[in-house]
């Protein structure tokens, strides 16, 4: 596939089916969050907690949408060779469970990731936050868009048109927030977060900082509900594509740090540089 666009057919195809898995794996996830003690947990090789919800969420993903016959890079097929992957033109980038540690909290703040890449660029993409019932979903040429009360489905199958009903257009709102609100992570920070956050208060005295968990907060950079979101510890490319395709797509921008580049998918290491990323309204800052 050479181009560098799908065919209406094809992304009237393909979306439902991402956000359909989204739908089945939250279902999935709640049912352990809310029913279960132990949630079996075992360390990744990058010491990272993964749960028996993150098993079962990508269980359920990889089942569904192995009907499209497009091949799938996870966070739990994280030991993919290079080698295997490096010449796909069309894959899903799925994280099944983003946000372990707060799902392990128990504050809700997890999400499903799916992204559609071609030529390795987020082409259509979802992110649901299961416990808030908000659908997020993208289409590179459509635009970004919100559903609330959307409830997961262990047996999800909405066609396009079901899941345009009542979806609102982003960004939400019309202008930057006074004061300007900047996200950090719940669970990952560090002192060059906090450095950067002071520089950007200097700019913007009277900023509030707000803890997010998960993907979540490129959604609330889409909504334009937060302004800007700095991110200096660890993330995976799967942490990234389909929150990066949905703030984009609402007019916002994520950039690698210091290179000021944008994000790069399906490398060898599947390791994101840090970054920082800003909604339609906030001033630049990089």
């Amino acid at each position: 596939m050479g181009n560098d666009k799908l065919t209406e057919q094809q992304r009237d195809f393909l979306l439902p089916y991402a956000y359909n898995a989204a739908l089945r794996a939250g279902a999935a996830i709640l049912e352990i969050y809310e029913s279960v003690d132990d949630y079996d947990v075992t360390l990744k090789d990058d010491k990272s907690p993964l749960t028996v919800a993150d098993r079962e969420a990508h269980r359920v993903i990889r089942e569904y949408l192995a009907l499209t016959h497009v091949p799938l890079l996870s966070e739990e097929g994280r030991e993919m060779l290079y080698e295997e992957r490096r010449g796909w033109d069309l894959y899903w980038m799925v994280d099944p469970l983003d946000g372990t540690k707060e799902f392990l909290k128990g504050n809700g703040e997890f999400t499903v990731n799916i992204a559609l890449m071609l030529n390795n660029r987020p082409v259509l993409a979802v992110v649901y936050v299961p416990y808030l019932s908000r659908m997020y979903f993208c289409d590179r040429e459509a635009g970004s868009f919100l559903r609330t009360g959307v409830a997961a489905d262990g047996n999800a199958e909405l066609a396009k048109d079901a899941i345009m009903a009542g979806a609102r257009r982003l960004p939400l709102v019309e202008t930057a927030n006074d004061p300007i609100k900047i996200a950090v992570s719940r669970s990952h920070n560090n002192e060059e977060t906090y450095r950067m956050v002071s520089m950007i208060k200097n700019k913007f005295p009277g900023a509030e900082v707000i803890e997010q968990g998960s993907s979540y907060k490129f959604c609330l950079l889409a909504e334009g509900t937060i302004d800007c979101y700095i991110r200096t510890s660890n993330t995976y490319e799967w942490d990234t594509a389909a929150g990066e395709l949905i703030l984009e797509v609402a007019e916002g921008l994520t950039r690698a740090l210091p290179s000021k580049d944008p994000l790069e998918y399906n490398k060898i290491s599947l390791l994101n540089p840090h970054f920082i990323c800003k909604s339609k309204f906030m001033p630049d800052l990089i």
